[in-house]
Formats: structure tokens, C-alpha cells, sequence
């Protein structure tokens, strides 16, 4: 290291000690934060360029709607953020910390922005965002199997770093590339390869954070009670996570695709009925799961059908898959042909929508569009009565812009305790749920939002009780929102939702980290 970056470093340390040490004044102006910013960087200029932008920077709508991937949350009425903060590097975060404070402003954290209620760039108080997009660096290390990513990178580019240096390493996340890692794994993150490794959090073996003080702190310095707590219990309410240390996972050099559909009238609903029992006893090497859907087709129901996709995915070849599907679900008439081989990264493309001849390059575009969405999760842990499963499908035929993705669980999910990590739902769930649907007006989001409710409290006696399950990453404000001055007691309207008896830890590990809240939102965990 230089001398001039020596002296850099520590003239840095020097401000930010000095002005975290500073009282902070609750009344300030939000223009404070500006000035604050740009005297903690030492400069005596009217703007940090590339770094904090205003509203009326030109900047400032396209850096925001970047990451928005909920188009409802793009409406002229939704609150926008004072300032974005678009860090260079972790002191830029201390910084943004130490003068939201100052200037008594909210502060939310964004990665990827696939959070479904949109908590990392809306808030009903004034707030900033700091966006860690520029934070993506990916550092592998093929001799330990580890690699450290930051949290601004996306899935796409970790799989696109992974197989640019082997053939035979993966990382058990999700299917959409464009996902920010922070958020993910700070969730949980299940893909088509988790019941055979586990979840993205159940992977992550070292992690880095700027907590409320402003102090950079990796898993020894942080203790291992907020090192579980972030893996699985959503980074948002204990500080900054800027990078995660995760341990890749040896794959197979050939995998093996397949895909069934039917409808009510060739066997689909009889095909589902079984599918709950024996997705999830299937071996780990195999993940099969189903997404229903509605055609305009004549059925039993009317003009409208009931569509079922299977779709498959093995850990092998097609020639040791054929005799495993062929006992499982001989209702399929699978055959060698019905199979496609291919190596794990072209699976990944497969599942994100991109043809497997594709370059693996697309996995590193950032921009997509997408509609507007609501978004509800269940848990089942016993299977669903054909008289529940007939009046799903008569509900699923009114409405033709949603779908409904059930992911069997079992395999290693259920040889992890519950308690492993925040993530609970392991060992007694059969599959889980994820219902969605979609609108092209928002003008029309009561009438969908109203239908969603309306599916999702139908299902109700048949899924998961006491409490009734829902997964982080699937975010649902309808669960239960944080006031003012939230209680524990409170905040278990949801709180137990997504973490059942884990939340309970998670509420004393805040009160120890962030006793005063500072790190909050409608759903972030109140310290005890």
C-alpha cells in the first residue's frame, strides 16, 4: 500500500470517527444530509458527484427505477426517497449512516430490488436508499470452494463467475438472475438445487457488516448470534450487509432437464394429487416442481382449463433418470427422448427463461421490465383434499393473469433443524406455495389484489396453522405491518409467520445490535 493511500485511508478513518462521535440533532433539516455528506468527504464542493443524488438531480429517476421490479411501485403517488446514495465503497456507506441520523431521515437498503412490497425503495416517512449496485464484486477461490460476493451482485453474475472457473461447481440459489444476492441470501433463497444442499443461507460461512455504530464487522467480530440472525432474518433490520463469504457446491458435468403438461381432462388434477406426496420423497439429486396455470380451453369448468406444468430437473443423466421417473410418475410416458442433457449452467439459463444455446453472458444484464404484481406464500404440510383441490381449481379458472409455483421441499431440507437458521420451514413441510398475480393498469390493482386475498383465504384450512407459514423472501405486507411503536407482541402477527420460534431469537438479538431501531421498516424485527 502507498504512502498517499495510507494517508487516505486514515484521514477517512479521522472524519468518520469525529463525526459519528458527533451529536446528532433530530430536528436538523434533510438538506443537512447533503452538507453533512460532502464535509465528511472532505470536500468543499456544492455536490458529490456519482455518489448522493437529489430529486432534482438528472440522475435521479433513472437510478431509482433501475432496480424497481414491481411495476405498481413506480406510480407518480408512491413516496420517493430524499437522496440515493449509490456507495463507492464502505466508508461511503458509514457515511450515509452517520448523516441519515443526523438528519433524522429513514434508511433503506437496496440490492437487487425484487423485494415483492418494494421495502427497499418506498417508505411512508422521508428516507434515503443506498443503493449497493456498484458494490458486485465477486472474489473466487477454487482451492477452499469459497467465494466473498458482494451484496450489490446479482445471482446471474455469481453463476456467471462460478462457471467462468469450473464446470463442476454451483451455488444453490434462485432461478432469476437478476436478484440481488444482499437480500436473497439474508432471506433464505431456495433454487432448483436446495434439496440437495440446502438453502443460499444455509451456505454462507463468513459475512460483512456496518452496523448502527458505523463499525465494519465480519462473522468473529460480529458474534454468532447476528451471524445467524442475517442468514435467513433479513439483513434490513440489523444493519448493512455489504458481502458474504459462501461455500460453492460440487455438481455433477451433466444434468438433465424435463417438462409435462396437462389439463383437467388428461389426468392433470389426479397427476397433482399424487405429485404432493411424492415430489417430496423423491431423491435430493431430483427437484420436480409444478406451476399451475389457466387456458382458454373447453373443460369440465367451463371455457377456461386448469393447466399443470411439471417440470424436472436431476443431478445425473438422462439414462439414470428414465428408470427413477418411470416407477415414480409412469402417468408421465416418459421416455429417452423426453429428457435434455446438459451441463449446470445451462440449467440455470433454462430456469430463467433464456434458451440453453444462449452465451451464459445474457445471466449479466441487470435491466428488465416487469408488470405490475401481488405476491402471497403458504407452507403445506399435509396434502390437499381432492375437495379442497376442486374448489382451487374452480377459483383459479376466474382469473387468467396469475400462476401459482409449489416447490417440494424434503431431502436435505428435512435433515436440517429448524432452528439452524431464522428459516424454519424444513422438516414437516410437504411443498411450498407462491402464489402471484399480474396487471397491466394499476388502475385495476384493487380488483387483482382483492382476488389474491380472496384465493389465499380460501386455502386456509388446507395449509400450514399455528401459525400458518410464509416465506421472507415472498414478502406480504398484508400479514401485519410495523406502527410507530411496534411490540413484540405485535409484530408476531407476522413475526411467526416467517420464522415461528425462531422470531423470538431474532427480537433479542436486535434488541442487542440496534436497540433503538434504527434500522427499521414495515416488517423489520422490534428489538425486544
Amino acid at each position: 500500500m502507498t504512502r498517499s493511500v495510507v494517508n487516505l485511508v486514515l484521514l477517512s478513518a479521522t472524519i468518520f470517527i469525529s463525526i459519528f462521535s458527533a451529536s446528532s440533532s433530530g430536528s436538523a433539516s434533510h438538506e443537512d444530509f447533503l452538507q453533512c455528506f460532502q464535509s465528511g468527504l472532505g470536500v468543499n464542493t456544492n455536490t458529490s458527484s456519482g455518489i448522493v443524488f437529489t430529486k432534482t438531480s438528472s440522475s435521479y429517476e433513472s437510478i431509482l427505477d433501475a432496480s424497481i421490479r414491481n411495476s405498481r411501485f413506480l406510480a407518480t403517488s408512491v413516496p420517493k426517497p430524499n437522496f440515493i446514495v449509490t456507495p463507492h465503497n464502505l466508508f461511503h456507506i458509514q457515511l450515509a449512516l452517520r448523516c441519515s441520523k443526523h438528519s433524522n431521515l429513514q434508511v433503506r437498503v437496496r440490492s437487487g430490488g425484487h423485494d415483492y412490497e418494494g421495502l427497499s425503495y418506498v417508505s411512508n416517512v422521508p428516507f434515503i436508499i443506498i443503493d449497493l449496485f456498484n458494490l458486485r464484486s465477486i472474489t473466487i477461490n477454487m482451492e477452499d470452494e469459497t467465494a466473498w460476493v458482494q451484496s450489490g451482485a446479482t445471482l446471474g453474475e455469481l453463476y456467471y463467475a462460478i462457471a467462468n472457473r469450473s464446470k463442476v461447481h454451483g451455488f444453490p440459489a434462485g432461478s432469476c438472475a437478476t436478484i440481488g444476492i444482499g437480500g436473497h441470501l439474508s432471506g433464505g433463497g431456495f433454487g432448483t438445487i436446495f434439496r440437495k444442499y440446502g438453502l443460499a443461507a444455509d451456505n454462507v460461512i463468513d459475512a460483512q457488516i456496518i452496523n448502527v455504530n458505523g463499525t465494519i464487522l465480519n462473522r468473529r467480530a460480529m458474534g454468532e448470534d447476528l451471524f445467524w440472525a442475517i442468514r435467513g432474518g433479513g439483513g434490513s433490520s440489523f444493519g448493512v450487509i455489504t458481502a458474504w463469504k459462501i461455500k460453492l457446491v460440487q455438481v455433477p458435468s451433466t444434468v438433465t432437464i424435463f417438462e409435462v403438461s396437462r389439463n383437467l381432462d388428461d389426468g392433470g388434477s389426479e397427476i397433482f394429487t399424487k405429485w404432493q406426496t411424492v415430489a417430496p420423497k423423491l431423491p435430493a439429486e431430483l427437484f420436480l416442481h409444478a406451476v399451475l396455470g389457466v387456458s382458454n380451453s373447453a373443460s369440465r369448468l367451463g371455457n377456461k382449463t386448469v393447466v399443470f406444468s411439471f417440470t424436472g430437473m436431476y443431478l445425473g443423466t438422462a439414462e439414470n433418470l428414465l428408470p427413477l421417473m418411470q416407477e415414480s410418475f409412469a402417468e408421465f410416458g416418459l421416455k429417452r427422448s423426453n429428457f435434455t442433457e446438459m451441463s449446470w449452467i445451462q440449467s440455470v439459463l433454462y430456469f430463467a427463461g433464456f434458451s440453453v444455446d444462449q452465451s451464459s453472458e445474457v445471466l449479466l444484464n441487470r435491466n428488465i421490465t416487469s408488470s405490475s404484481f401481488k405476491t402471497k406464500s403458504d407452507y403445506v404440510t399435509e396434502p390437499i383434499s381432492s375437495t379442497g383441490l376442486e374448489g382451487l381449481w374452480k377459483m383459479l379458472v376466474l382469473e387468467e393473469s396469475q400462476f401459482i409455483i409449489l416447490t417440494p421441499y424434503g431431502g436435505i431440507m428435512s435433515e436440517i433443524p429448524e432452528s439452524a437458521t431464522p428459516f424454519p420451514h424444513r422438516k414437516s413441510m410437504l411443498y411450498g406455495i407462491q402464489y402471484s398475480v399480474s396487471w397491466d393498469s394499476n388502475e385495476d390493482a384493487t380488483m387483482y389484489i382483492k382476488w389474491i386475498r380472496t384465493l389465499y383465504d380460501y386455502l386456509a384450512p388446507y395449509v400450514s396453522k399455528l401459525p400458518r407459514r410464509a416465506y421472507l423472501n415472498y414478502r406480504d405486507l398484508d400479514l401485519g405491518v410495523n406502527g410507530p411503536n411496534t411490540s413484540y407482541v405485535e409484530a408476531q402477527s407476522w413475526g411467526l409467520k416467517y420464522f415461528n420460534q425462531n422470531f423470538k431469537r431474532l427480537v433479542e438479538v436486535k434488541a442487542r445490535v440496534d436497540p433503538q431501531n434504527f434500522f427499521r421498516n414495515e416488517q423489520s424485527i422490534p428489538p425486544l
